[in-house]
């Protein structure tokens, strides 16, 4: 530790920026990225990769990535070869709204808009609190549960699902789903992985098929957010089927990983630091900062990418046109240059101004609901439970793009029955 940092000694910290490349991360960078991170930022702040990518780790060259017109968010020359074209994983993730530029990017979003904005889910405010209380109620007196599977995970798909209409009975499979395809992502996606993702994005398209041929036959409402993208127009354009099929599979996933992952990071990083957990339950007003403050420690989404459409300079080196950039974002968002102390939890930090949710034209379209949705979860499960701790040894999600857990056992030593 030095300078408030958690930092590799500093011969291993060269050697590791020297010798960093994103196809072949060993299991310490993806259980701790953070001393790596500090390591680039510090000997190869524009690390240049083997295969003629740049890899960005300081918040002010991430910023440039996320404000200058120069960055294409197209991927289909990166997945073409990635995935094969025309396979379901090619069609998916160069469909959806993330991985394009315009015109589809401003035609979904824009159809999408009016079901995000803050007064259109304050209105899912009680139906979140009631799965909430509803999901806590079922272990409150048990003493113990996974906050992944039991809690963390369950919210948001009850939730999207909601929005889309999906029937009750029709939603167990869709958190495989989205770690079949997210996991797709990864800088490397082996055999196995690109398989599992194939069939999942198979699977679900097959179900929605279904579901949106019954939906066309009624009319949208404002709380429907499936009618809205099936009967929704931008000048005098609807998506097509597949376009819809697609954005309905990238709600799903982005939802459900970036509040899953919100809620378990940041109840995780409360354990770890104490004092913070108890400065919150003493004082709740901190429970907004704190959800921010989740956002930047360990963000859900580590990794972002673009494309120079143009020389561009950066970080006082001249890019040329062509050039893939890989966003730090989970880097960035631990800059001391941005955040004073940035590797300790401060649950009153502000200024916040992370990117855990991108910026400019492509900040998270569902930014809003995850903070909603982490607001709740966390303020009621630490208002409920007394004497909440680890119960096991967690299990990181093992991934670099995403990072969260896959399994984190709680227990707690009663409920609080005054709230």
């Amino acid at each position: 530790m030095s300078n408030g940092l958690v930092e590799l000694p500093e011969d291993e910290a060269r050697a590791f920026a020297e010798r960093f490349d994103l196809a072949a991360l060993d299991r310490a960078f993806l259980d701790d990225p953070f001393p790596r991170y500090h390591a680039l930022r510090r000997f190869a702040p524009l690390k240049r990769l083997p295969d003629g990518s740049v890899f960005l780790s300081r918040y002010a060259d991430v910023a440039v990535c996320y404000r200058d017109q120069r960055m294409s968010s197209d991927k289909k020359a990166e997945f073409g070869p990635k995935f094969g074209v025309g396979t379901p994983l090619y069609r998916h993730h160069t469909t959806s709204l993330v991985f394009n530029d315009p015109p589809l990017h401003g035609r979904v979003r824009k159809l999408l808009a009016a079901a995000f904005t803050p007064r259109a889910l304050a209105s899912l405010q009680p139906r979140i609190e009631a799965i909430v209380d509803e999901l806590i109620a079922q272990h409150a007196d048990v003493g113990r549960m996974d906050l992944v599977e039991d809690f963390a995970f369950r919210l948001p798909v009850e939730v999207i699902c909601d929005m889309l209409g999906v029937p009750a009975g029709d939603r167990g499979p869709f958190r495989r789903y989205s770690l079949a395809i997210l996991g797709a992502l990864e800088p490397v996606a082996g055999p196995e992985r690109q398989a599992a993702g194939n069939a999942a994005v198979a699977e679900f398209s097959a179900y929605l098929d279904e579901l949106i041929a019954v939906r066309r036959r009624r009319p949208a409402d404002d709380q429907d957010v499936l009618g809205t993208l099936i009967h929704g127009e931008i000048d005098g354009e609807r998506l097509s089927h597949d376009e819809l099929v697609q954005n309905c599979i990238f709600l799903l996933n982005a939802g459900h990983e970036t509040t899953t992952n919100l809620i378990g990071n940041t109840i995780d990083a409360l354990l770890r630091f104490p004092d913070e957990m108890k400065r919150l339950r003493d004082t709740p007003a901190l429970l907004k900062s704190c959800i921010e403050e989740g956002l930047r420690f360990e963000s859900s989404n580590q990794l972002g990418n673009r494309r120079l459409t143009a020389d561009l300079e950066i970080g006082g080196e001249r890019l040329a046109a062509g050039t893939y950039l890989h966003i730090g974002i989970g880097a960035a968002n631990r800059d001391p240059a941005q955040f004073t102390d940035p590797d300790r939890f401060d649950a009153g930090r502000e200024p916040n101004r992370h990117f855990a949710f991108g910026s400019g034209v492509h900040m998270c379209l569902g930014a809003v609901l995850a903070r909603l949705e982490g607001t709740i979860a966390i303020g009621r499960l630490i208002a409920s439970l007394d004497g909440l701790v680890r119960d096991g040894t967690p299990e990181r999600g093992g991934r670099a793009r995403f990072r969260g857990f896959n399994r984190y056992p709680v227990a707690w030593t009663k409920k609080n029955q005054a709230q």
